[in-house]
């Protein structure tokens, strides 16, 4: 006993100094690594040096073993890029997740493209016995140029099923999208290949298709986001997105308006929101979890009721102002049917900005002279409460004497209308207080208050004039204005109180008057040199209806008219190198009497040679055209005379005279030419030019006079010029290797009409014809296992003609079956993007032909052909569950025999009362249901109906667990759960020889008529064979040979044949044949007909869900499973 304690004690040290030197290894602070001990970062997400990460990466670090939460916090984790010279830490959240022991860190926004970063995980970071990581775990990544947006969600889900009629779709992404891509190009939606009509929006990083009408009901449904989706910096989706769902047969209600609507502003602080459905709803779902309204992240508390088809919330305290609140109906809001709403609905609206104030009055804060029946007013920035503006909130006093009145409101304006007239040479105030709120209940932050002074009784004087009494050199075009003491009535200003004479004669005007200034306006122009006498008459009177004392009298003189002058002319005086074409131009100081200015005024002359030419006038500008061109090298003079007067009949001092030089002749010369002569591998679609030392005749320049041949044969082309080039465009491409000649011909003249001294000619010739090549294809050729999308690429040596590139020259083929698809060609490739998907397991062969031409029209020197082999497909296998067993299930209509000789080996069931069942009697109880003579049919393993007897609980049991997992199998094969199916043959089997795959029909019924289907396992046992029928399925045709078959080659196993039958199935009428498959449809499935002798046989199981099994002589085996 004793040693077993010494024992014991010696194990505990022992333990002990281990736990001691363990924990000593790695000390809480500071410590060396002893591996296997200490917390390690074992990997990295992006991973060290990692390239092209992308700008919406999460940052994750692994730890080798379960770290301490806690120490996991915004200070253990940095992320920081080099900004100049500077570290940089990027904003994000850290967070810690126990199970993968991975630190993560998401950026609060999108990292920079082309940018490196260094991510560190810090020593404060501990594992659960509190020891420390030994160092900083330090790492660097590179993010890549570009960040593609996403779908992040869809609503339906992709294979969603019972979605409801009235679905709105939704679509919603990673980052901004921009709106505007957002059309019916680019977002679709069809029910097989028909698209659907719908509006199409956008809000905040969703995008939203409202079908114009209901969808159908219980179809499959497809929808597609094209790449020409783009975010707000015009990068688009890098794949089409498709996802898939299945409607159901309930029209789910909908939210049709909101109060307030979506996007209000203004809205009241008090306001109770309102949101009203398309039906009547279960009041037991709208509640606040159903309803919310929140400001922000903020949940706002309230009130939600019910009543009619309208849900209410009432906020408990008032909203806040300037606010944007949104509201959410979620799904979780069922009609009385309990059906939800189709989709969540979202709505936003903003509040009032602030409290009212004044923001103007009449009279202004501080006017003067204002009149004594005047009426106050005040104008608001909101509408306001008409109840509270009242003779308690708007006041007007002198000193502290309250001025009697009226108070009225009408739109934002408060209005005080005084009982009597205003005190003269009184100061008021105007009081609005704060008892005057706005329509949402606010009131004025403080009483605004205001001044203003009534005007005066003394006589108002006129204080200046313009132009001032006894000015000069007043322009014609004056307005006169008199500017008085004090404002006026504007009613006695007018043209019997305001006089304008010069001597006798009363001038025409129009007299107007703006704050204490009359103006007058005079009809016409004043007189040039002439004394105006102005008059303001005792009529004019203030506001106080005091007059003038005195009638104001003020005189001035206009401007005396000055001689026009010549300020320019083209040519300037003494001008050289004059064109020959010139149209010598002069400019005068002021507007000229036109009909002075013609040819015995305006003259050019040679020498004492007069020069023939028009005259003309425009603005302040004369022209003076020649007739002919004008002579080189030649001093020309121009002259304008006296004779020529301004618009006051005015005339020029002196003649005015100048002169100037043509340009000498010389002969023009070419300086350079492109392509150069001699000039070799000239391109074919070449533009030939010629430059020219000197401006050119563009007359001269034409067809006839600038020329290209081909040997003796002349191009057509087209000859332009401008500058100093010409140019000659060939209307089609040059022959390649070939000498061309062009040449300009002496006919050629520059301005001054010189000629070239001789014809220029030059030669080049063009590159030789070089036969394009196909240098690589995608796939290659043999290549196997290609993807079942794949779009077909050819890459040439050089660039080709697009419009040879297409379905005639780029084709392809399975066997002899040719594949439609899309030709397109860009840069130096040529793409086949086939309709539908590829069939798989199948050799396709490519072909490009030599009607495929590079871009100088030279085609491939022979066909260019390959072959590569599609994927094999892969679907999953199909699960019966307890249904596996059954030969035969009828649904809930029962299981019938009319032949003697029928035989199910396996088991058959309904979830229907036994007397459904008839024609049968149980080898394994030797129960008998309904036979007679002529109805006998055996079952090897078992009838399981509902009671009555033989039918028990037990049994019935059996049976709707069967149907249960019939029906889950039914749904595992729907177009929605295995989409992508294709019709080999229009719907029509017969002859067919079928590799392992889904096959859906077109038109809706699959039918095996015209001969056997083959289905080839390509050596795998386990593939499978899925067929999908909308509607009917029918294998054989009429007659005594109309039997039809399935024949299994390569592996093929009959368990893993499946029927999905949209309605019922009827199976080679005419007797005989042996079927092949699971066949689960939704109606009823047949077997030959009364009368027939003729064994029918079914290698596997005959489910009908809803509907009987009937059957005639007719065998089936159920497949091993």
């Amino acid at each position: 006993m004793k040693s077993r304690i010494n024992r014991f004690w010696m194990s505990l040290i022992l333990a002990s100094v281990s736990l001691t030197i363990f924990i000593a290894g790695c000390k809480k602070d500071d410590f060396d690594e002893i591996a296997g001990i200490c917390p390690l970062v074992e990997s990295t997400n992006p991973a060290s040096d990692a390239v092209n990460v992308p700008l919406d990466q999460i940052i994750t670090a692994t730890f080798n073993e379960k770290m301490n939460p806690a120490t996991i916090t915004q200070t253990s984790f940095d992320l920081s890029t080099l900004l100049g010279t500077t570290n940089s830490s990027v904003a994000g959240t850290v967070s810690y997740n126990e199970a993968t022991m991975t630190l993560s860190f998401k950026p609060t926004n999108p990292l920079a493209s082309n940018t490196t970063y260094t991510g560190t995980v810090k020593t404060n970071v501990k594992d659960l016995r509190g020891n420390a990581l030994q160092t900083d775990y330090i790492w660097s990544f590179s993010t890549s140029s570009i960040i593609y947006p996403q779908v992040t969600s869809t609503d339906p889900e992709n294979n969603a099923t019972g979605v409801v009629l009235n679905k709105i779709i939704e679509a919603t992404f990673n980052m901004p999208m921009d709106p505007l891509t957002f059309t019916a190009s680019t977002f679709i939606v069809k029910n097989g290949e028909t698209t659907v009509p719908g509006a199409i929006s956008y809000d905040e990083g969703t995008a939203f298709f409202d079908p114009a009408n209901d969808l159908a009901a219980n179809t499959l449904y497809t929808v597609t986001l094209t790449t020409g989706v783009k975010n707000v910096e015009g990068v688009t989706l890098q794949n089409n997105y498709v996802w898939t769902f299945t409607t159901g047969i309930s029209i789910a209600p909908r939210v049709i308006s909101t109060d307030p609507a979506n996007l209000e502003t203004g809205v009241a602080l008090n306001k109770i929101v309102t949101a009203t459905f398309s039906m009547q709803m279960d009041p037991s779902t709208i509640t606040t979890s159903t309803f919310t309204l929140y400001n922000g992240i903020s949940q706002v508390v309230g009130v939600v009721s019910y009543s009619g088809t309208t849900a209410t919330f009432a906020p408990s305290i008032p909203l806040l102002p300037n606010t944007t609140y949104t509201g959410t109906i979620t799904t979780g809001a069922k009609n009385v049917a309990g059906v939800p709403v189709a989709n969540k609905y979202v709505w936003r609206f903003t509040t009032l900005a602030t409290a009212p104030v004044v923001i103007s009055t009449d009279p202004a804060n501080g006017a003067t002279q204002v009149v004594l029946n005047k009426t106050v007013t005040a104008t608001f920035s909101v509408p306001m409460n008409p109840w509270t503006i009242t003779s308690s909130t708007f006041t007007l006093k002198h000193g502290t004497i309250s001025v009697d009145g009226s108070v009225s409101y009408s739109g934002t304006t408060a209005t005080f209308k005084p009982s009597s007239l205003l005190l003269a040479n009184t100061v008021y105030t105007g009081t609005i207080t704060t008892g005057a709120e706005s329509e949402a209940g606010i009131a004025l932050a403080e009483n605004y208050v205001w001044t203003f002074t009534t005007g005066s009784i003394t006589a108002p004087t006129v204080i200046s004039t313009d132009p001032a009494n006894g000015a000069t050199g007043v322009l014609l075009d004056k307005t006169i204005t008199a500017t008085f003491s004090t404002p006026m009535d504007p009613l006695t200003m007018n043209s019997s109180t305001f006089i304008v004479r010069h001597g006798l004669v009363a001038v025409a005007g129009a007299v107007t008057y703006s704050g204490s200034t009359i103006s007058f306006n005079p009809t016409v122009d004043l007189l040039p040199g002439t004394v105006y006498t102005a008059t303001i008459t005792t009529g004019a009177k203030n506001l106080a209806g005091v007059p003038l004392a005195n009638n104001y009298v003020w005189t001035f003189t206009t401007i005396s008219v000055a001689a026009p002058t010549v300020l320019f002319t083209d040519p300037t005086n003494n001008a050289v190198g004059v064109v020959l074409n010139k149209i010598v131009t002069a400019t005068f100081s002021e507007a000229m009497n036109p009909l002075t200015l013609n040819t015995g005024t305006f003259t050019l002359r040679h020498g004492a040679n007069a020069v023939s030419g028009m005259v003309s006038y425009a603005g302040t500008m004369a022209s003076f055209a020649p007739t002919a061109d004008l002579l080189p090298g030649t001093l020309y003079t121009a002259t304008l005379t006296t004779e020529i007067t301004n618009l006051a009949g005015v005339s020029l001092t002196a003649d005015y005279i100048w002169t100037f030089t043509t340009l000498t002749p010389m002969a023009p010369l070419v300086i350079s030419t492109d392509p150069q002569d001699n000039a070799i591998n000239v391109v074919l679609d070449k533009t030939v030019t010629a430059s020219f030392n000197m401006q050119m005749d563009p007359l001269t320049i034409n067809t006839s006079t600038f020329t290209l041949y081909e040997g003796t044969n002349m191009v057509a082309g087209l000859v332009t010029y401008s500058g100093t080039t010409a140019s000659l465009n060939p209307l089609s491409d040059l022959l390649p290797g070939t000498l061309y000649t062009a040449t300009l011909t002496t006919a050629v003249k520059n301005l001054a009409g010189v000629s070239l001294t001789e014809n220029y000619i030059w030669t080049f010739t063009t590159v030789a014809a070089i036969a394009p090549l196909v240098i690589s294809t995608d796939p290659l050729n043999n290549a196997t296992n290609v993807a079942l999308n794949k779009t077909v690429t050819a890459t040439f040596n050089m660039q080709m003609d697009p419009l040879t590139i297409n379905t005639s020259t780029f084709t392809l083929y399975q066997g002899s079956n040719m594949v439609t698809g899309i030709v397109t060609y860009s840069g130096t490739t040529a793409s086949f993007n086939p309709s539908g998907d590829l069939l798989a397991g199948l050799t396709y062969t490519a072909t490009i032909t030599t009607g495929a031409m590079n871009t100088g029209g030279t085609p491939l020197e022979n066909d260019y052909v390959w072959s590569f082999s599609t994927e094999a497909e892969v679907i999953p296998g199909v699960d019966l569950g307890s249904a596996s067993i059954f030969g035969a299930f009828g649904g809930n209509a029962g299981v019938t025999n009319q032949g003697i000789n029928t035989v199910i080996n396996g088991a058959i069931a309904t979830t229907a009362a036994s007397t459904l069942v008839t024609g049968f009697h149980d080898g394994l109880t030797g129960d008998v249901y309904t036979e007679t003579p002529l109805n006998v049919g055996l079952v090897t393993n078992g009838i399981y109906t509902a009671p009555p007897f033989p039918g028990t609980a037990t049994t019935e049991a059996i049976a709707i667990q069967g149907l249960l997992d019939a029906t889950d199998a039914y749904n595992s094969i729907s177009p929605a759960s295995m989409p992508g199916g294709i019709d080999p043959g229009a719907g029509e089997l017969g002859n067919l020889t079928l590799a392992p795959g889904v096959y859906m029909s077109a038109s809706g019924t699959f039918n095996i008529s015209n001969g056997p289907l083959t289905l080839d396992a390509q050596g795998d046992p386990n593939a499978i064979f899925v067929f999908q029928t909308a509607s009917a399925l029918t294998v054989g045709i009429a007659g005594p040979t109309g039997a039809r078959s399935i024949i299994l080659i390569n592996g093929a196993s009959d368990a893993n044949v499946f029927w999905y039958v949209g309605s019922a199935a009827t199976i080679n009428a005419a007797g005989g044949g042996v079927m092949v498959g699971t066949i689960i449809s939704m109606a009823g499935v047949t077997f030959s007909t009364p009368g027939n002798a003729v064994q029918t046989v079914l290698n596997g199981r005959a489910i009908s869900l809803v509907a009987s099994v009937t059957m005639v002589n007719t065998t089936i085996n159920v497949p091993a499973e």
